[in-house]
């Protein structure tokens, strides 16, 4: 892959260390953080620190999440080949191609325009497929719905119906709530009688759902 040099590949496998000794146990999950090129989502200036367990800013006021943040919500959804994942909050868009490589048929949504026009471009020139919309990811995607799994990349004062709505019988919805500083990482399991199970674990901190002009509510990515 273009600019990613053996020492880039070398402080990756140090990352996937780090993120296994936190706890992630998922294969999958390791491998695909061990592969993806963290610093190419990155400003230059990033460059020397990419694949340290850190957020960095990326432009809108947003950061790209730390990969253990990424790799504990990633482990959470249970990523089967073939599955059809929703994530509202495309940021730099990588998050989606950690899914991507672990065979998801991705499809994200983004509410900074900015955001959404250089994702759009960038992640093709990288060889990946994610479907990519401009909107409020509050609403989800009907159009395109249902889904086999959706993750929330922005705190959530509570867990919106269209989205539930929006989840295959069977599926699982991750989302940081909360309405303070931290939120608890939830776990929603959707059963094949329509019945949802909340399953509420860790604590995180996320950048919190906006308000947009219009008055409708955005997923702001963290």
């Amino acid at each position: 892959m273009q600019n990613d040099t053996y020492r880039h590949q070398g402080l990756r496998k140090k990352l996937v260390e780090i993120v296994r000794r936190k706890g992630i146990k998922d294969e999958k999950v390791l491998a695909a953080i061990g592969k993806i090129p963290r610093h190419l989502f990155l400003d230059p200036a990033f460059v020397e620190i990419a694949y340290e367990d850190q957020a960095f800013q990326i432009g809108e006021g947003q950061t790209i999440s730390q990969p253990f943040t990424v790799a504990y919500q990633t482990e959470l959804l249970e990523i089967k080949k073939g599955d059809k994942v929703l994530e509202i909050g495309t940021g730099s868009g990588y998050q989606s191609v950690v899914l991507e490589e672990m065979g998801a048929r991705v499809y994200s949504i983004e509410r900074q325009k900015a955001l959404f026009e250089k994702v759009k471009k960038f992640l093709p020139s990288l060889g990946y497929t994610t479907k990519i919309f401009y909107g409020d990811g509050y609403k989800g995607l009907p159009t395109f719905a249902p889904f086999d799994k959706i993750i929330v990349t922005a705190a959530a004062p509570f867990i919106p119906d269209e989205l539930i709505a929006q989840l295959k019988p069977g599926g699982i919805l991750v989302i940081p709530v909360g309405k303070g500083e931290t939120q608890v990482m939830t776990k929603v399991t959707k059963f094949p009688d329509g019945t949802i199970e909340e399953k509420k674990l860790d604590y995180f901190r996320f950048v919190p759902l906006l308000e947009n002009k219009t008055g409708n509510n955005s997923f702001n990515k963290n």
